[in-house]
């Protein structure tokens, strides 16, 4: 049975944020919201609507100089036992119980809600609800239109509603994972001096690992803190035979200054001597705080609500944004250490700031390509 959202023009963005929350939505099952989203888009007669699959577009064609993009993911991770929201008093403070309301149906309630009911913003806007964010990268909605519509992303700026406690968050480090192999000579555990034990050579990888000094780098300002670790173990026949095969799976986060290659060419030198196998990565996506844009942006925010710019250590899709040379950044309610998290909740006063910030920006004068700026 089709599923529907308030009005934005008749509820605020808390209402909203919980409507959108109730509507379950675990990746593979977006299309009730999506429909939803996608019949509210379309009762805005300043926006143009395009779909693929369970992903929303929704654009304005206001003939501004400068267009922005916000996107969203409508997915969540597994409910437990977290819904239907509930709106409670913690704290001496409101909060938003419930699976979605940090990641990130808050960040996806806000941009709604402004899409709706921003009529005349001072840019044109490209609106962007998709699906699958939380699963394999290969099933993602929006790598998915990075592909198929790539001109339905254009923009000089993007903005991601991920979770980020109404503070902003540029870029991202990038992420791979590798296979570090060990080999051996299978025997009978009673006559080990007979074989080789592949998973004790696996010790001088996790010196190495434990050895090892994560790197603070510094990308245009923000410095991004990196991470090397092992997230994975695998070897063994059978308990009385001694195992010919260990695999240390690895994870290495790094700055967004680096290339995957240039990543992968490090670890390749971390672990000399070892057969690798890359199984899996991802770019990096560099701030780009010094675009007038992302100036505005940034001047915007933090004047509503108090937030700091900070590097974002996790991968996200920023750096789908940045493969198309759209510098974009995180900004959305949510401490984003609740993602996931059973007890996810959310101040609902930081879902009004976050909304109320993202109006004042797209709502101010934007400052030409050339225009300079006051002193502040």
């Amino acid at each position: 049975m089709p599923v529907a959202l308030p009005d934005p023009r008749e509820v605020d963005v808390v209402t909203l944020t919980r409507a959108i929350c109730d509507i379950p939505s675990v990746s593979g099952n977006e299309t009730a919201l999506a429909n939803a989203v996608e019949d509210l888009l379309l009762s805005a007669d300043h926006l143009e609507v395009l779909r693929d699959g369970d992903a929303v577009v929704a654009r304005t064609h206001l003939g501004r100089d400068r267009r922005v993009v916000i996107a969203g993911h409508l997915d969540t991770v597994p409910i437990q036992d977290n819904l239907p929201t509930q709106l409670l008093q913690r704290d001496g403070e409101e909060i938003l119980t419930g699976r979605g309301t940090v990641d990130m149906k808050g960040g996806v309630a806000v941009a709604l809600h402004l899409a709706v009911t921003l009529t005349d913003p001072g840019v044109d806007v490209t609106w962007v609800f998709y699906d699958h964010e939380e699963v394999e990268a290969t099933k993602n909605g929006l790598g998915r239109v990075v592909r198929t519509h790539p001109d339905w992303l254009t923009g000089d700026f993007a903005v991601l509603g991920e979770p980020t406690a109404g503070g902003i968050e540029g870029g991202c480090n990038g992420t791979l994972r590798v296979e570090v192999r060990t080999h051996g000579t299978t025997a009978h555990s009673a006559r080990a001096w007979k074989g080789h034990n592949a998973i004790h050579d696996a010790a001088d990888v996790l010196a190495r690992l434990a050895a090892y000094s994560p790197g603070e780098v510094e990308v245009d300002g923000l410095v991004y803190r990196e991470g090397m670790n092992a997230v994975g173990i695998r070897g063994g026949i059978a308990t009385n035979m001694i195992p010919d095969e260990c695999v240390v799976t690895v994870n290495y986060r790094f700055a967004p200054s680096a290339s995957v290659e240039q990543a992968y060419a490090h670890v390749c030198e971390l672990f000399d001597g070892y057969e690798l196998a890359l199984t899996d990565s991802s770019p990096g996506a560099r701030p780009g705080m010094d675009s007038p844009a992302a100036r505005d942006f940034l001047e915007a925010v933090t004047a509503v609500t108090g937030g700091e710019l900070g590097p974002k250590y996790g991968w996200t899709d920023v750096a789908r944004f940045s493969e198309l040379g759209v510098p974009a950044v995180n900004f959305g309610p949510g401490d984003p250490s609740l993602a996931h998290a059973d007890d996810e909740h959310v101040p609902t006063e930081q879902i009004r700031q976050c909304a109320a910030a993202l109006a004042a920006w797209l709502t101010a004068p934007a400052h030409g390509p050339g225009e300079k700026r006051s002193p502040q």
